[in-house]
C-alpha cells in the first residue's frame, strides 16, 4: 500500500531523558542503563569492568588516597 510503512515504528521503552540509574557499590557513583544491559539490568551492580574487577580484589576502583 503507498503512505503507510511496512514496519511501523515501536515505542521504545528507554529514552534518553528517561533511563533508569543505579549506584555502583565500588565507587558510590551514578551509571545509566545501556542497551547491553537491557536483559540483565536487575543483576548489574557495577558501572565498569574496573569497579568489578576491584571489588573482587576487594580494594577501591581507584589509587587515589583519601
Amino acid at each position: 500500500m503507498v503512505g503507510q510503512l511496512a514496519n511501523p515504528e515501536k515505542p521504545k521503552k528507554y529514552t534518553k531523558s528517561n533511563l533508569p540509574e543505579k549506584i555502583c557499590i565500588v565507587c558510590n557513583r551514578p551509571f545509566n542503563w545501556r542497551k547491553k544491559w537491557e536483559k540483565c539490568w536487575d543483576e548489574v551492580k557495577y558501572c565498569s569492568e574496573r569497579c568489578r574487577r576491584a571489588s573482587k580484589m576487594g580494594g577501591p576502583a581507584s589509587n587515589e588516597e583519601q
